[in-house]
């Protein structure tokens, strides 16, 4: 006799009792009536509403010689719903009948298909991987599907050569794939923190001054080498500030006012402000740039370079430490201990190489629109232009993002150009 057998009323055998059909007011009451008129005992019971249909199941516990009598009434008192009823009697009696889900993995993107959840299912049962359950969690920028899988027997090894299929997947049909493990540990995460060029903004503010001084080409050529790792961080720095030298100290304020952020990025910010996140930007910018970004924002911590001003002018150098990629990693220690956070319970979103460090000592690193070099060691990786993707990696679903905007008169749909997005 198995645990759940003891549950079980004496005299009662295990059943499965379903009803499907369109979802309409009385449905569940009507159901359920009908069973306690019986003394069915209930185990466990699930109901969704999937576009208008409605699939209602019990595990129940019931007198067998009440079967015939049980699923007539069904039949007759929801004949009007419209629903179809059918009960299964040949089912364990198990205590384990529901699975406990090893892993979550997320599929994002624009559009999704049937070909990519197909070539997704293959690898997972190519590791004897089984999926559990499934659930839309985005409609829009992207489509968005949550799934819960379970690998047997699961080791860490295990999940790096999945990961590695997943990388390989996501690079051939232009889709996003995030694993993370399931339970509780996922809804531990409490912090996040963002890089700010080219992931919470769309552009690269040093860039931005350099076009004021004439000299935006030379610059981009060195920022760009410095994200792909080729120039030490805080050399490449240096080198791009000297071009500001002599540039009017009131640029700063214009440039400040010419950000805009990446599409979702205020939706992400908001949202996770209003789950009781902590959130941070670390920045290899410019913090006369960014301080009034991150007080409209609201985030909780931000650090990035101090250029120098002497008499109205920028002198071409920064003062105090460079903030660079063993800075990003140190500042984001720092948020997380004066937070009371472990570091797995940090989340860390960039997008160039001097992101390594930081999204390597995170819980959970995201790469975003991201250099090969950071790709290669994030835990996932977002290639779409849109920041709320992190959000339904972390299991935020769309629905509830858009409950919290209507409740505060906002309108999450805003254009995606804009400063609002």
């Amino acid at each position: 006799m198995t645990a759940f057998e003891v549950e079980l009323q004496a005299g009662l055998k295990p059943a499965v009792i379903t009803a499907s059909g369109p979802d309409r007011p009385g449905v569940s009451g009507s159901f359920f009536t009908t069973l306690s008129r019986h003394n069915v005992q209930l185990l466990d019971v699930e109901q969704t509403d999937f576009r208008g249909r409605l699939m209602l199941a019990a595990f129940v516990g019931m007198d067998p010689n009440d079967l015939v009598d049980i699923e007539r009434e069904l039949r007759v008192a929801l004949w009007d719903y419209g629903q179809r009823v059918t009960i299964e009697t040949d089912v364990s009696a198990r205590s384990d009948q529901r699975p406990r889900s090893t892993h979550v993995v997320v599929v994002l993107g624009n559009p999704v298909t049937a070909e990519a959840v197909s070539r997704l299912g293959t690898e997972l049962a190519s590791v004897g991987a089984n999926i559990d359950t499934i659930r839309g969690i985005a409609q829009y920028p992207v489509t968005g599907l949550e799934l819960c899988i379970t690998i047997p027997n699961y080791s860490p090894g295990d999940g790096q050569e999945i990961r590695k299929k997943l990388a390989e997947i996501s690079a051939e049909l232009g889709i996003d794939l995030a694993m993370e493990h399931a339970g509780l540990h996922r809804r531990m995460k409490r912090l996040v923190c963002f890089d700010c060029d080219s992931t919470l903004i769309t552009g690269e503010v040093i860039e931005m001054l350099a076009a004021h001084a004439g000299r935006e080409a030379e610059v981009a050529a060195v920022t760009e080498r410095a994200m792909r790792g080729e120039l030490d961080f805080e050399e490449s720095l240096r080198e791009r500030v000297k071009a500001l030298a002599g540039l009017d100290a009131s640029v700063i304020e214009q440039v400040a006012k010419d950000i805009v952020l990446t599409p979702g990025a205020r939706t992400t910010i908001r949202t996770l402000n209003s789950m009781g996140y902590r959130t941070a930007v670390v920045s290899g910018g410019f913090i006369q740039v960014l301080e009034g970004l991150a007080e409209e924002l609201e985030l909780d911590y931000v650090r990035a370079n101090t250029l120098e001003i002497e008499d109205g002018k920028l002198t071409g150098r920064v003062i105090g430490k460079v903030v660079d990629r063993q800075a990003k990693a140190e500042f984001l220690r720092e948020f997380a201990q004066d937070s009371g956070l472990r570091m797995d319970q940090t989340i860390a979103v960039g997008d160039g190489a001097n992101d390594i460090d930081m999204l390597s000592v995170a819980g959970l690193g995201i790469a975003f629109n991201a250099k090969p070099a950071l790709k290669e060691i994030a835990d996932a990786s977002v290639n779409h232009p849109f920041l709320d993707e992190v959000l339904y990696m972390i299991g935020i679903p769309r629905d509830e993002i858009d409950d919290s905007n209507e409740r505060q008169g906002i309108d999450g749909r805003v254009a995606l150009t804009s400063r609002e997005a």
